[in-house]
Formats: C-alpha cells, sequence, structure tokens
C-alpha cells in the first residue's frame, strides 16, 4: 500500500507481531463545507472514556480518495476503517508495542462483520470460505448489511469499469482474473449470497493470507444505491458506512470529522465521541498543533527536529512492515535502459540516508522485500529478506566499489562521465523528509555520475496521479505489506497492474508471479517469489531500494487505548483520556 510520508501496510500478523500496509487510485473533487451534522447523528449510548471526550488527529493532507475500492494510500486506509469494516477486522490485543506507558497495543486479526467462517476444501483444488453475519450489523441510515452487500462490492472491485488498483488483491477469488480481463462479467466471480447472512467465497487456492484480504479496505462493503453518485465520499449525507464511526463533516484540504455510528454493533465500546482528522502538509504546522494542543496525535514533524524528539521520549517509534524505494519509468529514455537504473541505484549511499536525514531506526535496503516478511518456515524461520540476501552491499564500506561500478555502467550505455545525459526530474510529494531524501540524491547522481537531475514536488493526490500517468522520469515511492507475505509486494509488478507506476512489462516475470498464486506448496510459492524478485531487480532493475520503514508518532499525554499494526494502520476506535 502506498505510503504518503508514502502506502502498501501489515501483516499476518496476528501471529508474530499481533497485527493486521502499499497506498492511489480514483479521482478527487473540490468540495464545499458541508454542515455539522453530529447533533443528529450523536450516539443514545454512554461512552466509557467520560462524556464529551474528542480527539483531533493527523496523519496527511487531503486524502486522493476515501472510497474503499479506489483507495491505496495509507493515509486513506486509515479514515475508511473508522468508517467501514470489513468481513473481518483488526482489534486491539491489549498488548503494548512500545514503552510501557500503554499508549500503543498491538492489533490482532478478528471477526469483524462476520460472526464466523468456515474454511472447506474443494476435490479440484478450490477452497471455499463461508462467512456467517452478524444478526446486528447495520448502515449508519439504519438499514441492514447483507450478504448481497459484499457480492456487489466484491464484484465492483474487480469489475474494469472502476479502474480500481487494487482489483488484483482479490485475484484469488474463482474467475476474478477473467473478469478483470474483460473475459467474463462481473456476476461470474466466485462469491455469492447464499441468504441474507450468509456470504460465500471460493478462491482458487489455498492462501494463508486470505483472512487478511478480508479485513483490507478494497473489500470493504458499499451500498449499490449510494455508489451510484459519482461524488458521494464528499457529503457526510451519502458517506454512509457501516464501520464504528460516520462522518459527520467533510472540508476538502481542512478536515474530515467523524462521530460515533449509533447503529454500531459494538458502539458501546467506542471512546472519542468526535474524531477529527485534521487535514494538513506543513510539518512545521503539524509540530506546532502538537505543541499546543490542538493536534493529539501526528506522525509527521520537521527532519531537525527528530532528533531532540527522539532523545526527549516525545517521539515514539515502531515496527513498520514496508520499503522505501526510488522507481523509474521503465517505458520511456533514458530509463528504459537497465544499465541506467543499476547506475543510478548503486549510485546511492543509503547509510549516509538514514544516519544523517531519516534518524529514526530506518534499515538501508539491499533489496525490495523488506525485513520481516515471512518466508516458507512463516512464524519459526528466517525471513524472506534473509533468505533473498541483498543484491547490492547497502552499507558504507562498499558504498565506493559501487560507484565504480555505476560509472562503467553508465559509460556503457553511452554516456561516459555523464557526457550527453539528458536533464532529468526527481518527482517526489511535498513533504520536508522527501524533500531532503531527495536533495541527497540529486547530489550523490551529481558527483558519482556527472548527470543533472532537478526537482519537483506536487500536492500528495496531484503526484499520486501523475506517478500513475507515468509523466515522469524518477519517482519517489514507497510500499508497506497490506498483508505479512512477499506477494503483497510483488503481483504489483505484474504487467499492467493498477500499481505499477514504474510501467513494467516482462512476461517471464508474469509468470513466475502467477505461478506462485497458483502454487499450494509453500517452499514452492516462496522459490518462485525469490526467482520473480531476482527478475525485478538483479535483472531489471526496476525499483531503486533506498530503506526498510519505521514508523514514528506522536500521541498526548493521558491517551490510551491506541492500536496498531506494522502495517501502518493506527485505530483511535478505543481511546480515552486518562
Amino acid at each position: 500500500m502506498k505510503k504518503r510520508k508514502l502506502v502498501s501496510l501489515l501483516l499476518s500478523g496476528a501471529l508474530v507481531f499481533g497485527l493486521l500496509a502499499g497506498c492511489g487510485g480514483g479521482t478527487t473533487s473540490t468540495n464545499t463545507e458541508t454542515p455539522d451534522t453530529q447533533e443528529s447523528g450523536a450516539p443514545s449510548t454512554e461512552n466509557p472514556s467520560g462524556e464529551g471526550f474528542e480527539m483531533t488527529v493527523n496523519i496527511a493532507s487531503e486524502p486522493q480518495t476515501i472510497d474503499p475500492a479506489l483507495n491505496s494510500a495509507v493515509d486513506g486506509a486509515i479514515m475508511i476503517s473508522h468508517m467501514f469494516e470489513g468481513l473481518m477486522r483488526w482489534d486491539d490485543s491489549g498488548a503494548e508495542t512500545v514503552g510501557s506507558d500503554g499508549t500503543c497495543n498491538n492489533a490482532v486479526l478478528a471477526e469483524g462483520q462476520a460472526e464466523s467462517y468456515e474454511k472447506t476444501p474443494n476435490e479440484d483444488g478450490t477452497v471455499t470460505y463461508t462467512f456467517k453475519l452478524r444478526d446486528d450489523i447495520k448502515w449508519s441510515d439504519g438499514k441492514d448489511v447483507t450478504a448481497q452487500d459484499f457480492v456487489f462490492s466484491w464484484q465492483r472491485l474487480v469489475s474494469p469499469e472502476t479502474a480500481a488498483d487494487y482489483s488484483y488483491m482479490i485475484d484469488c477469488v474463482v474467475n476474478a482474473n477473467e473478469i478483470m480481463n474483460g473475459e467474463k462479467e462481473p456476476s461470474e466471480l466466485g462469491v455469492k449470497a447464499v441468504d441474507e447472512k450468509t456470504f460465500e467465497v471460493t478462491i482458487t487456492s489455498d492462501l494463508p493470507y486470505f483472512l487478511e484480504i478480508c479485513a483490507f479496505p478494497a473489500t470493504f462493503p458499499v451500498r449499490e444505491d449510494i455508489v451510484s453518485n459519482a461524488q458521494w465520499t464528499y457529503d457526510p449525507a451519502t458517506y454512509v458506512s457501516n464501520g464504528a464511526y460516520k462522518m459527520s463533516e467533510r472540508v476538502t484540504n481542512d478536515r474530515i470529522v467523524m462521530v460515533p455510528n449509533e447503529y454500531y454493533y459494538d458502539v458501546d465500546s467506542l471512546g472519542p465521541q468526535k474524531l477529527t482528522f485534521k487535514l494538513m502538509e506543513d510539518q512545521n504546522a503539524m509540530l506546532n498543533g502538537f505543541n499546543t494542543g490542538e493536534l493529539d496525535f501526528i506522525e509527521s514533524m520537521p527532519t531537525d527536529e527528530v532528533a531532540g524528539l527522539l532523545a526527549s521520549g516525545d517521539l515514539k517509534i515502531v515496527d513498520y512492515i514496508g520499503t522505501y524505494y526510488v522507481c523509474y519509468q521503465t517505458q520511456k529514455a533514458p530509463f528504459d535502459d537497465w544499465r541506467v537504473r543499476k547506475a543510478f541505484t548503486l549510485a546511492v549511499d543509503r547509510n549516509r540516508i538514514v544516519t544523517e536525514i531519516t534518524q529514526t531506526g530506518q534499515v538501508e535496503a539491499g533489496g525490495y522485500v523488506p525485513a520481516g516478511v515471512y518466508d516458507a518456515a512463516g512464524a519459526t524461520g528466517d525471513d524472506f529478506r534473509t533468505v533473498g540476501g541483498d543484491y547490492y552491499d547497502p552499507y558504507k564500506e562498499a558504498y565506493e566499489a559501487n560507484c565504480e561500478e555505476a560509472r562503467a555502467l553508465l559509460a556503457e550505455a553511452g554516456y561516459p562521465n555523464g557526457e550527453g545525459f539528458p536533464v532529468v526530474e526527481y518527482l517526489y510529494n511535498t513533504d520536508d523528509s522527501h524533500k531532503a531524501v531527495a536533495e541527497a540524491l540529486q547530489n550523490m547522481w551529481q558527483e558519482v555520475l556527472g548527470v543533472k537531475v532537478t526537482l519537483n514536488n506536487q500536492e500528495w493526490a496531484t503526484f499520486l496521479q501523475t506517478r500513475k500517468d507515468g509523466d515522469y522520469s524518477i519517482a519517489r515511492n514507497g510500499w508497506i505489506a497490506d498483508y505479512n507475505d512477499p506477494m503483497s509486494f510483488l503481483d504489483m509488478w505484474l504487467t499492467g497492474g493498477g500499481n505499477n507506476d514504474a510501467q513494467y512489462s516482462n512476461a517471464e516475470y508474469d509468470a513466475k508471479i502467477q505461478a506462485a498464486k497458483a502454487s499450494t506448496d509453500p517452499a514452492e510459492r516462496m522459490q518462485l517469489m525469490h526467482e520473480a524478485e531476482n527478475i525485478l531487480i538483479e535483472e531489471d532493475w526496476v525499483v531503486n531500494p533506498l530503506y526498510f520503514y519505521t514508523q514514528k508518532y506522536m500521541l498526548a499525554d493521558g491517551i490510551q487505548g491506541m492500536y496498531y499494526t506494522p502495517l501502518g494502520y493506527f485505530f483511535f476506535d478505543h481511546c480515552t483520556q486518562g
């Protein structure tokens, strides 16, 4: 899931990390302020945290979309996850993630809209999941949530007309690929409503992470009569949701306000009676807002403040399963040449980036799939990165050797000492930390390769669309796991994939990924994915991994009950004021 700061998210984690990731589809529009409907939408039950507790958080600026099917960014996923709920959900484990103050707990996978489920292997190798929905689940307008709502939503996700970047998230469902390719109709997807409260899904093979997919925002239900309005996400009157909260106000580039959904089956457990997501880009304003008490939670702050905030203990660091990387537009010169892409990759001093710029515990990346993602042994053995090893030495000692090879590759490609190399542009989204990384890369490429790279920053939604359209040469990127499996990082590079911003295409790579998706043997599918990553990095050099993420945040004193997944999701629904 693309990460803004960037999301892919998280993990399988109910197991080792106790959790739950890589995220832009969709379009944006200008909207006017809508009236605050908090009075009429207030829940009828008492709040365990004390009457009137309100919380204001900042995770990003204006989201590109908060349509569950169209979103592919972490910030949008966090907002959506407070207002919608899938068959499964991430719930508070009560086990602390960081520190001894109980400010951040691990999340565990639990039943959400589904009360229970059964898994049945079929003779043809497919597997059928039967979900029994809760009797008391309702939409925020009081109508019942039914199995047919899930049928419609999953069919909508894979329909070519929807053009969802995350349509491939459920390519494991019978007939999904044929529908996405236009060979079959969405009605032929392997899902059905057995009755109003029984939803059945048949998948092509036994996937170890399927239940995590059922907790992923793209699979959340939406109402057919609601989403027929293209502007449905911009008005509280039409943003009908089925989760813990409902939208009470939306003001473009300023705030999205939520209040408890009085029809939610577990409304009695909710903390904040008003949850405001402030939409901000300026990191100085974010930190100032936190220091003055305007904001109770922030993820971003000025780079030059990080060291002091860490030393004071005010800034917290938690695990994050993701990779910050650079992608190249592989269909346009000069980055249509793998030698140029490899030269630019080897010329980067990752040690300098993590020690002098990011400074919050990030690890230099020697490959694309990050540390912390299971290999065949799952939770009991080495992870995928350890087994796969490094594709180049990312550490300081080998940097000069990497630079020598980079200069030789660029000369071999026809640009000795950078002579004749065109001026190219590096694209990033507006953010001080991204700017610092961009300037460091610009200097490294100039000093090592003798090339000129200009910098261009864009606001978040515009940046996502520009990158998706391929209107760039080099671009900042990042991916957080959507579930704990290497496939969450690798299938995005399939030819024509919705999140394939590099516009990469390699038939051999596609075949490896499809074979891995079809395999039911853990060792075989992992081997195929290692071979696919070898093509992606060792042969084609499509992406330039810089470092493996950590997540930083600041939470106001006295607030308890926040929980988190290393997929990047923070949850505030159980927060209380101590």
